[in-house]
């Protein structure tokens, strides 16, 4: 792969965990179980194919809705994870962040995201947001809230500086796996001008050679950012 070309920043919808599991006949805690492999394996090849910014929507806002052993399960599942997942996270060079609202997550959660940022602190092979509790429109509100809050005229630049990814550029490109076709409320601000990359794959089923191929389908398109091709030519930056 050329690395003039390699998307700085990947953004992931990892869906289909549920019906991953379901077609197995196997509950659906076992299909996001799988995905957290997914995700290790996907963690992996992105730092190791040059990718420099991978972020994943773990937990959305309106998760919350979702039947309470499910939930349950997933704070347990994302507890066994960090305990399990950060040493080697570490060991990689991968810097963790987890972007989303902290608040209405119990204190033993909050705990261990907060301790799991700082074990990885020190790394900068690659950055790894997982945005976990998250909503896009939640994002956009917290950024206004946040300006009003200070005083601060609520202008492009000064919202942009305020989203919860703002320690990163925006992703160049965005996956959804599961075969749906929506954003689902991830990223609607970072994502204005992001390669859009749907998948028909379950999230457990993304593979290393998906990945190349989702890269691969962003390294065939021309990115204008409202200029024409010819404009483009002239000067490549």
């Amino acid at each position: 792969m050329t690395a003039a070309v390699l998307p700085h920043h990947i953004a992931i919808v990892m869906d289909g965990n549920g019906r991953w599991a379901k077609r197995r006949f196997l509950p659906r805690l076992a299909g996001h179980k799988q995905g957290v492999d997914s995700l290790r394996r996907c963690a992996k090849a992105c730092a190791e194919r040059g990718v420099k910014v991978l972020t994943v929507f773990a937990f959305s806002s309106e998760n919350w809705n979702r039947p309470t052993d499910e939930v349950d399960g997933l704070m347990n599942l994302l507890a066994g994870a960090l305990a399990k997942e950060v040493p080697s996270l570490a060991r990689d060079g991968i810097r963790l962040f987890f972007v989303g609202d902290r608040a209405s997550l119990s204190a033993k959660v909050q705990a261990g995201l907060a301790q799991a940022e700082q074990a990885t602190a020190h790394n900068d092979r690659m950055v790894l947001n997982v945005c976990f509790n998250y909503g896009g429109r939640w994002d956009i509100a917290q950024a206004a809230a946040k300006l009003a809050a200070a005083g601060q005229p609520i202008t492009e630049g000064a919202l942009n500086d305020a989203m919860a990814l703002a320690h990163v550029p925006d992703p160049d490109l965005l996956i959804r796996t599961g075969g749906e076709m929506r954003i689902s409320n991830f990223l609607l601000w970072q994502s204005a001008y992001s390669e859009l990359y749907f998948s028909d794959k379950w999230w457990p089923d993304f593979d290393e050679q998906a990945l190349d191929e989702a890269i691969g389908e962003f390294q065939r398109r021309e990115r204008r950012f409202g200029k024409i091709s010819e404009q483009l030519v002239q000067s490549p930056s």
